[in-house]
């Protein structure tokens, strides 16, 4: 983790990692309980696969961009190392620019593939958005297939299916993380091309994790020579 933040920056900041632990947490229990549910009640919680694999979705989708945002991609820079420094900078925008431009397209998809569920035009055009297909069919009364409909949601029947009762979770929910996630994934490239472009950084991904864990190995077996 990066270090101690303030102001703004830092309550997202932990806003991020507390989010990302609560979809940990949320999947060890749920998990955990269908486990003792089954073989020591002998009974089953339906709904447990099903959120689990939703909360698992929310975490690596969201963990993309924070990983993005705190360096912890881990990348192969043997080449770049062999570069002068302004060499390194000019393939680190090279590198961001080519993520930008990956991601945007991973958004226009996810927004493509939710706006259905949200009664929402998805957009027209293949690769770019050309404006907004109004003749795609709704898909906002689809739900998901265990997941009860929760009370405090009962207002999307109203704003989005019409009227019409949910008995299970509209798909539009647990589907929000997609176009989230990428437009998070979006404003992190950007922050990081940001940072080549002032000098704050020479590479897209800086994490060296495995050659720390080999150093840390190392001196171990340094210590018990």
């Amino acid at each position: 983790m990066s270090g101690a933040r303030s102001g703004p920056s830092g309550f997202i900041h932990s806003l991020e990692e507390t989010l990302i632990a609560a979809l940990l947490g949320g999947m060890t229990i749920i998990t955990f309980s269908n486990v003792v549910a089954r073989y020591v009640f002998n009974s089953n919680i339906l709904w447990a696969l099903e959120v689990t694999v939703f909360l698992f979705a929310w975490l690596v989708l969201l963990g993309a961009s924070y990983a993005v945002k705190v360096h912890a991609h881990l990348g192969v820079d043997a080449i770049v190392n062999m570069l002068p420094a302004g060499a390194r900078r000019i393939v680190g925008l090279i590198a961001a620019a080519v993520c930008i431009a990956f991601s945007l397209l991973m958004l226009k998809g996810a927004y493509d593939y939710w706006a259905v569920f949200a009664d929402l035009p998805p957009t027209s055009g293949r690769w770019f958005p050309t404006g907004f297909d109004t003749s795609a069919r709704s898909q906002s009364f689809y739900e998901v297939q265990d997941v009860p409909m929760l009370g405090f949601l009962r207002f999307l029947e109203d704003m989005i299916n019409y009227g019409d009762s949910y008995e299970k979770l509209p798909k539009v929910v647990p589907y929000l993380v997609l176009p989230l996630s990428m437009l998070l994934l979006v404003l992190r490239f950007v922050q990081a091309a940001l940072q080549i472009l002032r000098g704050q950084a020479d590479r897209l991904v800086a994490s060296h994790e495995v050659e720390d864990e080999l150093e840390a190995v190392r001196a171990q077996q340094g210590e018990h020579d």
